[in-house]
């Protein structure tokens, strides 16, 4: 699927069932759905992961705890506008192969 799908199938009810973890953890995440998001990434082990997860936990407020996930990514922590980094992951996830 490309970026241009993703956000398009946004307007459906759930996210394709062949996307990685942490894409469909996005796709929730762009619903509002942060529990259905955060359950997707919680036990993942991998970098893109550790970083869909720390973009959720600051949706959330919880700016201690994505730092930790942030450092578990290998990623800066990010202070931007929420919406940019979604995009910046989105695009980022959309470049690689699913696991």
């Amino acid at each position: 699927m490309s970026s241009a799908g993703f956000k398009a199938s946004l307007s459906g009810a759930a996210p394709a069932a062949d996307l990685a973890a942490p894409l469909a953890s996005l796709w929730w995440a762009a619903k509002g759905r942060w529990d259905e998001a955060h359950r997707l990434v919680q036990d993942e082990a991998t970098p893109d992961a550790a970083w869909v997860h720390a973009y959720l936990h600051r949706v959330e407020g919880d700016l201690g705890n994505a730092a930790y996930w942030y450092r578990r990514a290998a990623k800066p922590v990010a202070t931007g506008p929420l919406e940019a980094e979604w995009e910046a992951i989105a695009a980022t996830l959309h470049g690689r192969p699913s696991a």
